[in-house]
């Protein structure tokens, strides 16, 4: 019997989204039941949709459960208060009972006025401030903030009472069809998807946002390195987030023509040719820095060559398995991400190809509004993506390096 009930309201592009099948489907799979309230369908593809639905579920847990989960799809309650907080006791521990963010618009009520959250970024804890007598009326500031960065008196929101998301949106390209219907595509003519990247890309350069590119060293070692070379050359990369091994490879392709130790334009095998990628880390190494070596000529073309020479900033993560490192990476995990939360600001696209770590470590931080494109040969890449959160990302199983060599073409021309 279902004794527990609260009433759930969701709005936006619900339909042609499928969040609000989305949100039903989860209803009943977790047990519970629903009664459609009220349900306003807008007339036109620009309209928003917006519908009210009570959640009926067997007792407080399970509800409670389920709320949070369709929360995260932008479903919000109708009954609200203010937000609740509480303070941070220890830096770096959070509240018990914190309410966890998602990558959506979100809002905070707090003396009966809803009060924006400066930027999204989910798994995040949401920290209030007063402003005082400032022009925006007094109204409190909050901000998301990862645990790390808690400390000691930050009064930290618990809880989803008084907070609200939007729900995401699907993107439409072109008059006649959905851009990649489903999440994941495997199946659809890549020609397409190229030409529907690129147009979006152009779209949101046109809008002055700047776009991301999330790069593994696969770029490199399928002979795309010049093809992106030549995209960042144009102007179409304005940040990038790689790791030691992309950026290694990319300068090793350039300085010894071998990409791991194997010629890029083909070859034989150099002898010794597996310890190039070291001597490339050494060189560059001695110089100082990626910038350094550019100057002083030894790194004369490629992917870091152009960020340098073009000023485009990156940001460069490390692991336990880096050769060196390159003295730009950051090898402390926490300072990466903080350097790569510090670069983001008015990215509208990413762009991310052949990285499985760097594209969840993206994806985590990018808000939903942001236009994710993951390019994997493995599947298991692109669904991992979406499967962590980022609901935002639409993913393309192909070859990245003949993907990233059509879209260059399409974007800089022949």
């Amino acid at each position: 019997m279902l004794v527990e009930s609260e009433v759930v309201e969701v709005e936006g592009h619900i339909i042609d989204s499928l969040i609000l099948a989305k949100v039903l489907d989860l209803i009943l799979a977790a047990g519970c039941d629903y009664r459609s309230l009220d349900v306003d369908i807008g007339r036109t593809a620009r309209d928003p949709s917006r519908a009210r639905i009570e959640v009926s579920a067997p007792d407080p847990a399970t509800l409670a459960r389920l709320l949070a989960e369709l929360h995260v799809h932008g479903a919000n309650r109708a009954a609200h208060g203010d937000a609740q907080t509480a303070p941070v006791e220890v830096d770096g521990v959070l509240p018990a009972g914190f309410y966890s963010t998602t990558n959506l618009a979100t809002w905070v009520s707090l003396d009966g006025r809803w009060c924006a959250v400066d930027r999204e970024e989910m798994d995040c804890a949401l920290v209030v401030r007063p402003t005082g007598a400032l022009p925006n009326g007094g109204l409190p500031t909050v901000s998301n903030v990862p645990m790390h960065r808690a400390h000691v008196g930050d009064q930290v929101v618990v809880g989803s009472q008084g907070v609200r998301v939007k729900a995401p949106e699907r993107r439409r390209v072109g008059p006649h069809f959905e851009f990649m219907d489903s999440d994941v595509s495997s199946e659809k003519p890549k020609g397409l998807f190229v030409a529907q990247v690129a147009e979006r890309l152009r779209q949101v350069r046109s809008d002055q946002a700047r776009i991301l590119l999330v790069a593994g060293p696969a770029l490199v070692h399928t002979g795309a390195g010049g093809d992106l070379a030549r995209m960042v050359r144009d102007g179409w990369v304005d940040v990038l987030f790689a790791g030691n091994g992309f950026a290694t490879h990319d300068m090793e392709a350039n300085v010894l023509g071998t990409s791991l130790g194997v010629p890029v334009r083909g070859g034989a095998v150099p002898e010794g040719g597996h310890a190039n990628h070291l001597r490339v880390i050494n060189e560059v190494r001695r110089h100082g820095s990626i910038a350094a070596a550019v100057a002083a000529g030894y790194v004369g073309g490629g992917v870091m060559y152009e960020c340098v020479r073009r000023g485009v900033p990156f940001v460069l993560g490390g692991s336990v398995r880096d050769d060196g490192p390159l003295p730009d990476v950051h090898t402390d995990v926490i300072e990466a991400a903080d350097a790569m939360r510090a670069a983001l600001a008015g990215v509208g696209a990413a762009l991310i190809c052949a990285s499985t770590l760097h594209a969840i470590a993206a994806g985590n931080l990018l808000p939903a509004s942001v236009e994710t494109f993951c390019v994997d040969i493995n599947p298991a890449v692109v669904t991992k993506l979406a499967d962590r959160g980022s609901h935002q990302a639409l993913g393309i199983v192909t070859d990245v390096g003949l993907f990233v060599g059509e879209l260059a073409h399409a974007l800089c021309g022949s």
